[in-house]
């Protein structure tokens, strides 16, 4: 059988020749199209075998505007929220017979917005975001050539596109409830930073358990900003020690709840504690960790395929989806206020 010559890739003229056959007939196997032969059609696949054709998907993207590609930007890949929604869209990209390109923002604004404009710049068919800014007016030149975005965990700012969101506020509200039904009452609230979507839902769910269950909301229980392990810390301490202490805490993410882990109180007094996302070997703690757990492969499935409704057509308004949280109690949230 003829080969290419060295250090070129073979063609569909190579395979055409190789096969005895026309060129249609090699672009109708290819593209899987009817009109060919079993017989045929065997001949193609067994020369584009034996010279190790591949399809030249550029070429595609002229002919038809479409690079079979989405793009995924995440905030971490290593993190275990993003590697479990990543392999939530990869399935529905693969089903869809799209090849799916993953980035980290590494929480970077910069970072996004390159990442973001670098996919973009590939022709991918769409793009699905958890965004890292604030500011996604970027993004409007590539929306209105025709590129649809879809966010994930946390709404764009400043452009009318579809956002996936967990259902923060209610998760909240569940998770201190739960702490309310427990005896608590002087509940203290550990956050991120408060203009960012996430936290403000968080508090705002916070806020309502209490308010709808009579209870005062001390300024003082709440503590938002920067989420390092030294800051956490203190907020710890301060909520935690002296006469107006609290006996127990909610922690807006996973990365508080760790950082909160190391430096409560323990023993007899130890506050109960319940964490707004799920940790790995959260049951292994002791006591385990009573958390409010996102879905985060629902939340990939979910935007993904809305990204695809969108890629087929769909040109309705904006829409804003949330993804239930459920209440997984393990122990921490258990724990009865300390007798006084």
């Amino acid at each position: 059988m003829t080969r290419s010559r060295a250090g070129s890739r073979p063609t569909m003229r190579d395979v055409a020749v190789a096969a005895g056959v026309g060129l249609k007939t090699v672009s109708r196997v290819v593209n899987g199209e009817s009109g060919v032969t079993p017989a045929t059609a065997g001949r193609v696949r067994a020369a584009i075998a034996e010279l190790g054709f591949r399809r030249n998907d550029s070429a595609r993207l002229l002919r038809t505007g479409r690079t079979a590609s989405i793009a995924l930007l995440l905030e971490d890949l290593g993190d275990p929220f993003s590697s479990a929604l990543s392999r939530a869209v990869e399935e529905v990209a693969r089903a869809r017979d799209r090849l799916l390109f993953a980035g980290s923002s590494a929480e970077d604004p910069r970072r996004e917005r390159e990442l973001a404009l670098a996919f973009c710049a590939r022709r991918v068919d769409g793009l699905l975001i958890v965004p890292a800014g604030d500011d996604h007016r970027y993004l409007l030149p590539e929306a209105a050539a025709g590129t649809p975005v879809v966010f994930l965990d946390r709404p764009g700012t400043g452009i009318e596109a579809d956002a996936v969101l967990s259902d923060n506020a209610v998760g909240a509200r569940a998770g201190v409830r739960h702490l309310i039904r427990h005896g608590h009452r002087r509940i203290g609230f550990v956050g991120d930073l408060p203009h960012i979507h996430t936290c403000a839902a968080r508090l705002r769910g916070y806020r309502e358990a209490m308010v709808e269950a009579g209870l005062p909301v001390d300024e003082r229980w709440i503590a938002t900003g920067p989420t390092d392990r030294a800051t956490v810390a203190r907020s710890v301490a301060r909520l935690t020690g002296g006469p107006g202490a609290v006996t127990a805490l909610f922690t807006g993410n996973n990365r508080i709840t760790l950082a909160a882990l190391h430096h409560l109180p323990t023993g007899a007094g130890r506050p109960a504690l319940v964490g707004f996302d799920d940790l790995e070997l959260a049951d292994l703690l002791d006591p385990g960790l009573t958390v409010v757990a996102q879905d985060p492969a629902g939340l990939g499935t979910t935007g993904a395929r809305l990204l695809f409704d969108r890629i087929d057509g769909d040109r309705g308004p904006a829409r804003r989806i949330e993804v239930p949280t459920r209440l997984i109690a393990r122990g921490s949230g258990e724990i009865p206020p300390a007798a006084h």
